[in-house]
């Protein structure tokens, strides 16, 4: 099976997540179903804390899709629903880490991700 290009960023973003930052694969749920203003959509990666509450969405393109306004404006939409502390957008090649201030309704950039932290796993 030949992985598409979009599949293939996904694949690569498990890694570094598992491998790198070290989220429990427990924690990690890839490709499932939500609804924003009652429209069906789907996510490609979100992690969850250990109560089970949502610590971050991750959208994933394929690189040759340009992540502008319109991917920031997508995971926003998801967020919407999940309410996550953190957000990551990736085509494999550019990577955007960010948090969401809703009072101020802006994105605040984010060097990376944390790295797991099995007790303090609460944000």
């Amino acid at each position: 099976m030949v992985l598409q290009p979009e599949e293939w960023v996904r694949q690569h973003c498990l890694h570094y997540l598992i491998k790198e930052k070290k989220y429990p694969i427990s924690l990690i749920n890839v490709e499932k179903e939500l609804y924003v203003h009652h429209q069906k959509k789907r996510y490609d990666i979100v992690l969850y804390n250990n109560n089970g509450s949502v610590f971050c969405i991750v959208e994933c393109k394929a690189p040759n899709i340009a992540i502008n306004q319109e991917v920031f404006d997508q995971i926003a939409q998801y967020n919407l629903t999940l309410e996550t502390t953190y957000m990551m957008i990736t085509n494999g090649i550019h990577h955007y880490y960010c948090t969401m201030d809703k009072s101020k309704k802006s994105y605040q950039f984010l060097e990376s991700l944390p790295d797991y932290m099995p007790k303090n796993n609460k944000k």
